[in-house]
């Protein structure tokens, strides 16, 4: 047995970004994760950090590397009808993303807590349970990867930071939780070339035959996703049905061909959101995938992990530094008028993406008059720049 004021369960964005504000806090804390350093330093994830959320990393010293390496795209430009229009988000938002794929965030948060600030880490570690989280004295118990005895680690708090799929969510009791659900009723091919970008920014395709898009990842390696049947087998886009898609959906008057390369990733993503509320039972906190999860269609997902992360991570130094539980206490509502925010919004803009191919006229001439509209009207585009890139949503 050990004792920890925190336990950080799930080694992804946001319970790294948790643990390493406990670090620099002096707050004990030990993080548990599944998998290998070697797994969630490689695995692919999304690429990109709204302005807000680097700016709040940098001030914590967790942006360095990111800073200095991460390209920024100010503009994104949508395609439909045979023709191009750029949309520049930065100037009219005053904010830009940063392009950094999720791996790369996770080793640098990894770096920076395990070596660099020698805290607890385990990886590896299987059959997570957790106890008591609705008494004054939780506790987690895992079993060792390399002993296999059952080992228990009690504690103050419990953030639940383990993703869609891990266990913490499932130990908010049904009575007491509201878990909201929407289908979109649409795939994503979802698919990694190994090709220079085609484009200096995001490009959204709108077209009959199903939404396209391209997304700049490194130098060398570029994200691209194909509209596809919800459970579609990626065994049936074999790669010359790929780039034919691609080519099809994204052709433009006196556009670039793009580069093609070879296929490195191919995986089918059903798109659909959930929002657990709240987000918190007991000693329990959730953050990041665990409370919520945004479709990849306006790229959400990750920098609602880090806002969540953010408030979190505040709000327990207060607790186990000062004594003051008001952050914890309103830990949930503060995230989610953020998430709705952004869940609304993704919502918004899978109807004006996917419209066009939806095969329903209506939805198809709304989506059309949508984005007419989101070009056209300055007060239209102002708004949308605001959303697309996160800034002044808490509300």
């Amino acid at each position: 047995m050990q004792r920890t004021r925190v336990v950080v369960i799930g080694a992804g964005p946001a319970g790294l970004t948790v643990a390493n504000i406990l670090r620099a806090a002096s707050v004990d804390c030990v993080v548990l994760e599944t998998e290998s350093r070697e797994s969630i330093e490689q695995r692919p994830r999304a690429g990109f950090i709204e302005e807000w959320a680097v700016r709040a990393l940098a001030e914590r010293g967790l942006a360095d590397r990111l800073l200095a390496h991460a390209p920024t795209h100010t503009e994104c430009e949508f395609r439909f009808e045979g023709e191009r229009h750029r949309f520049p988000y930065a100037e009219l938002s005053g904010h830009r993303h940063f392009v950094y794929p999720q791996p790369l965030l996770v080793t640098d948060l990894v770096r920076a807590y395990a070596d660099e600030s020698a805290g607890d880490i385990r990886f590896g570690v299987r059959d997570v349970q957790l106890h008591g989280i609705d008494t004054e004295n939780p506790a987690v118990s895992y079993t060792d990867p390399a002993t296999g005895e059952r080992r228990r680690i009690d504690c103050d708090v419990v953030a639940g930071c383990d993703g869609a799929r891990g266990v913490t969510r499932g130990c908010l009791p049904p009575e007491r939780t509201t878990v909201a659900r929407h289908d979109f009723g649409i795939g994503w091919l979802a698919l990694l070339a190994e090709a220079p970008p085609s484009s200096d920014c995001v490009v959204f395709g709108v077209h009959p035959r199903g939404f396209a898009a391209h997304m700049a990842r490194t130098p060398q390696v570029t994200r691209y996703y194909l509209e596809c049947p919800p459970g579609d087998d990626p065994d049936n886009w074999p790669h010359e049905r790929v780039w034919s898609e691609l080519r099809a959906r994204l052709k433009v008057d006196g556009g670039q061909p793009l580069v093609e390369g070879r296929l490195i990733e191919k995986r089918v993503l059903d798109m659909h959101n959930y929002v657990v509320a709240p987000m918190t039972y007991g000693r329990l906190y959730l953050a990041g995938d665990a409370a919520h999860l945004a479709a990849p269609i306006a790229a959400k997902g990750m920098n609602l992990a880090l806002h969540d992360a953010l408030l979190l991570g505040d709000a327990l130094v207060a607790y186990c530094a000062k004594g003051d539980g008001s952050g914890l206490s309103g830990y949930s509502e503060a995230c989610l008028r953020r998430v709705w925010q952004y869940e609304e919004f993704t919502q918004w803009l899978s109807e004006l993406l996917h419209g066009a191919s939806s095969g329903d006229p209506f939805r198809a001439g709304a989506a059309g008059a949508r984005l007419r509209r989101l070009l056209g009207s300055p007060a239209a585009a102002s708004a949308f720049a605001a959303m697309y890139i996160g800034k002044d949503v808490d509300h």
